[in-house]
């Protein structure tokens, strides 16, 4: 399975966390359809997903 670096993760991270904060507040402003509230939540974990199981973190011994 494809590794990517610590610091390729940690953006990934972000953008996800970023994506999900965002739909948050457009969907309180502006009346969004499901589909695409439910697309940009899962455009979110998709990043977060993908960041943590392909991302290489290092743990402490």
């Amino acid at each position: 399975m494809m590794k990517i670096t610590k610091r390729k993760a940690l953006i990934l991270l972000a953008m996800g966390m970023f994506v999900i904060a965002i739909s948050q507040v457009l969907s309180y402003y502006i009346v969004l359809p499901d589909l695409m509230k439910g697309s940009f939540i899962g455009i979110g974990l998709g990043l977060l997903l993908l960041a943590t199981v392909l991302g290489t973190f290092r743990t402490v011994k």
